[in-house]
């Protein structure tokens, strides 16, 4: 959530979220045009685009050395790309292409899997945790969980009856979150078991279109965003264990009465007694047009921001504790001219556990016989191992510094 990736008409650009009042653009770029996909490795200077005049070629490019590391073409069109600091996913409309990113390579193609329309797919950020969800079925709700790291299926989640719309993972890859086409109820499953946490309902009047899932980073709220007007944020009450032990109220014990009632009730009857109230409410002064939605700490604020596909950022203020209406306060527009600042998308960075080291290949049709070093996970090279160099582009990119890519602290 510390920066913002847009894909237009004439090319790309790339937003530092580092600030509520100044949109920086860290980057923009003309020389692909019709991207309709672009997602930027964390802050890193690692990029991927997919645009309409080639919809089955994905491009991998170095944005602050402007230059192209590789590209891979598919057999049908890219509907969307995953990646994390272990994993890039591509999926199209019947199979999923996973790649190593140290160095392009093709580790595995899912192809046993029903049709996937939309491209629907969620890889944990995590990349000790690298689990992939995809729908298991056309007709009904079932997620399939793919372990990215171990290239096997942990298991098929019963998540809804209906086909699903939304999936997300938290920072931590601990937890998946799942809507279905109606969007009238949001489920939270633990990660890899599949057990039910959460059972959030959005609404009962309409059915809506989910466009937007997202976890906030530290895993206490929840955000879905749909085609109408309002956005709900939910609030996952019992996360930790570390709170200190409420006062003996009425209205606690009273509450710890009816949870304990509801573990004699049937199934169906305690599900639906569990659904809480959206804790934070948006209202949109659109309707109808796609969003996407991040909940994130800007200048030590909690904040929810909303892009539609119009061309604007919204961001408003979340009160963690009383939630309630958000305040919007700021609109920015994303196709006007932003300034440039090159490392301001470096303040806001992920919860991830280390340092991340990658050099990425280029395929070439000359396989030569010379070697160079490979690169370890923490940022060393690997003493012994050696990777042909036709592997790698000229000159390869090492991600391995901290010019190039911070590493990340907890």
């Amino acid at each position: 959530c510390s920066s913002l990736a847009i894909g237009t008409t004439t090319g790309y650009r790339l937003f530092s979220l580092s600030s509520v009042e100044q949109l920086d653009q860290v980057h923009e770029s003309n020389e692909i045009p019709d991207v309709y996909i672009v997602e930027r490795l964390f802050s890193s200077s690692l990029v991927v685009v997919v645009s309409h005049a080639k919809p089955q070629q994905m491009n991998v490019y170095h944005f602050k050395k402007g230059t192209e590391i590789c590209n891979y073409s598919y057999s049908s069109n890219i509907l969307s790309i995953r990646l994390n600091r272990q994993r890039l996913v591509v999926c199209l409309e019947e199979s999923i292409y996973i790649h190593n990113i140290k160095d392009m390579k093709l580790l595995k193609t899912i192809v046993d899997m029903p049709p996937n329309t939309t491209g629907l797919c969620a890889l944990s950020i995590n990349h000790a945790n690298s689990y992939l969800a995809y729908p298991g079925s056309a007709t009904s709700g079932e997620i399939a969980l793919y372990d990215g790291n171990t290239l096997k299926t942990a298991c098929a989640i019963p998540a809804h009856d209906g086909p699903l719309a939304a999936l997300a993972f938290n920072s931590t890859g601990s937890k998946l979150a799942s809507a279905s086409e109606k969007g009238t109820v949001i489920r939270v499953f633990s990660i890899p078991g599949g057990q039910k946490l959460y059972e959030f309902r959005r609404g009962m009047k309409r059915y809506v279109n989910i466009s937007s899932l997202v976890f906030s980073m530290d895993s206490q709220f929840l955000c879905a965003s749909s085609n109408t007007e309002t956005v709900h944020i939910f609030k996952l009450e019992h996360l930790t264990d570390s709170r200190p032990e409420e006062p003996p109220t009425w209205s606690g014990y009273m509450g710890k009465m009816f949870q304990a009632a509801t573990n004699y009730l049937p199934a169906q009857v305690s599900g639906m007694m569990n659904q809480d109230r959206a804790f934070a409410t948006v209202r949109l002064n659109i309707s109808g047009q796609r969003n996407i939605c991040a909940l994130s700490t800007i200048q030590k604020l909690p904040r929810l921001l909303v892009t539609t596909s119009d061309g604007h950022l919204y961001i408003y203020n979340l009160d963690p504790q009383d939630g309630g209406e958000c305040v919007l306060i700021k609109n920015h527009s994303l196709l006007g001219s932003g300034k440039m600042e090159e490392n301001k998308e470096n303040d806001l960075r992920p919860p991830l556990p280390q340092s991340y080291a990658a050099t990425v290949a280029r395929q070439s049709t000359v396989p030569s016989t010379s070697t160079m070093p490979g690169y370890s996970e923490d940022g060393g090279a690997l003493r012994g191992e050696v990777i042909p160099e036709h592997e790698f582009a000229t000159g390869p990119v090492c991600l391995d510094d901290e010019n190039e890519f911070p590493p990340v602290s907890i």
